[in-house]
């Protein structure tokens, strides 16, 4: 493969970023242009819920490094405030707006990196483009809350209650804030198990926020000043002073659509382990693409930072045709509600069964350190397995004290394709200010084991 002369990344956050570094640390010679369409580049966006806790913090400290940075220690061409609209993958060109000037280019490329991220989803209700009424997905939609913040609301309504409306629940709270979440979905938590929600549910509620599951979302209502007063749904109205949309996310795969890139049944780009799309001279990597899923054997869409910075140094690379494979994910996520840590990693029943498996689980309470060691608090760990084979589909942890951490074990155990009786046998740490004799992932796989095989 001839090593590319000059390449474009579209995308300055993590993943155009990280390929971006890449190909310039790999090759110098390469050049490297870089669009974004925004005025910041890579920035910790999981951060800005505990930025914006915190009112003495300006939201600029998320901001990993700066565009000057990039330019003059890196050598990348970074073009900030400038969209690609156009994908031309015969000529091998991207047309290219300066959102400033208003003036439209034709960059010619040797080999392409899609990094598009993915964009909030912004409700299509009557009210919902009034002043107030914010998402949280880059720095300007968080800056923008908390200037919101400096005028000193009372009443906050979150729509949403997945990861992000859970942080803002607890960050809003914490601000001074009366707080509200609306879900449309039976429980919090969509998607995760009921024992696991039932503690989160009940931390929520004895911190002062009001739940209101079920509820369906009809329109925002401006007050006399013209901006967000209140959330009408069909459980009645909610006042607000500041409505938060966390109703999730959708890939931004437009321009990868319009020039003719396949896109996987997930609704993102599709590549494969290389991070190469279906055209050869084009890669894609972050929130816009899908991944390879280690238990599912197959790709799928789980847009989270950590994924984007992989594979953006993996597509770095392979434009370089170092060959470098990106094994996949298995699905780990966590977050902070006041003081307790929720965390999951791999599958869940529901989604085991729609893939064909016979999932078997079991919930138990073990307490985070040995008995008689103070201090120890109750930690919850929910395991998931395949009936037959006894291999380990997925968990969830919940606990006040060691539950997110231990969630990482889980993931390994799920990327090297354990089975309940590889994870009872593991060597885990043993002391009493960590953990009992048995851990509570040992506990818990004592108890699945006995399910195994029928």
């Amino acid at each position: 493969m001839k090593v590319p002369d000059r390449v474009l990344v579209v995308g300055g956050v993590a993943a155009g970023m990280s390929a971006a570094s890449q190909i310039r640390r790999r090759n110098p010679k390469t050049r490297v242009t870089v669009f974004e369409r925004g005025n910041y580049i890579s920035y910790g966006a999981c951060g800005m819920p505990y930025n914006i806790e915190d009112p003495e913090r300006e939201i600029e400290d998320l901001v990993v490094l700066t565009a000057e940075q990039a330019r003059q220690k890196r050598g990348i061409d970074l073009r900030l405030q400038h969209e690609a609209k156009e994908l031309d993958l015969d000529r091998g060109t991207l047309t290219v707006i300066d959102l400033d000037s208003g003036s439209q280019t034709q960059e010619p490329f040797d080999a392409l990196v899609i990094a598009t991220g993915a964009r909030a989803i912004r409700l299509p209700l009557d009210g919902f483009d009034l002043p107030g009424v914010e998402v949280l997905r880059n720095l300007n939609d968080g800056s923008a809350i908390k200037d919101i913040l400096k005028g000193d609301p009372k009443n906050a309504v979150i729509v949403g209650a997945g990861y992000i409306g859970m942080e803002m629940a607890h960050v809003l709270t914490e601000r001074g804030l009366s707080v509200t979440v609306l879900e449309k979905q039976p429980q919090l938590l969509p998607g995760w198990h009921e024992d696991t929600v039932a503690v989160v549910t009940e931390t929520l509620i004895n911190h002062g926020v009001e739940i209101h599951s079920g509820a369906t979302v009809k329109a925002a209502e401006a007050g006399s000043d013209g901006r967000v007063a209140a959330v009408l749904t069909d459980d009645g109205r909610f006042d607000a002073d500041l409505v938060v949309v966390a109703a999730g996310v959708r890939p931004n795969v437009e321009l990868a659509i319009a020039g003719g890139l396949r896109i996987g049944d997930t609704g993102a780009i599709w590549v494969n382990q290389q991070q190469q799309t279906s055209h050869e001279a084009v890669w894609s990597a972050g929130d816009c693409t899908e991944a390879y899923h280690r238990v599912l054997r197959r790709n799928a869409w789980i847009p989270l930072g950590t994924t984007a910075n992989k594979q953006g140094r993996i597509a770095g690379a392979n434009v370089l045709g170092l060959g470098q494979r990106f094994p996949g994910i298995v699905g780990t996520a966590g977050f902070v509600v006041f003081d307790l840590e929720v965390a999951r990693s791999g599958l869940s029943e529901d989604h085991a069964r729609t893939e064909g498996f016979d999932p078997i689980a079991v919930t138990i309470r073990q307490r985070s350190r040995a008995h008689g060691y103070p201090g120890g608090v109750p930690i919850q760990v929910r395991l998931i397995a395949d009936r037959e084979t006894g291999l380990l589909l997925g968990g969830e942890i919940v606990g006040v004290e060691g539950a997110a951490l231990r969630i990482n074990t889980l993931a390994t155990a799920l990327a090297a394709h354990m089975t309940v009786a590889d994870l009872q046998s593991l060597d885990l740490v043993y002391a009493p200010p960590f953990a009992s004799v048995w851990d509570p992932l040992l506990v818990a796989a004592n108890q699945l084991i006995k399910k195994v095989g029928g």
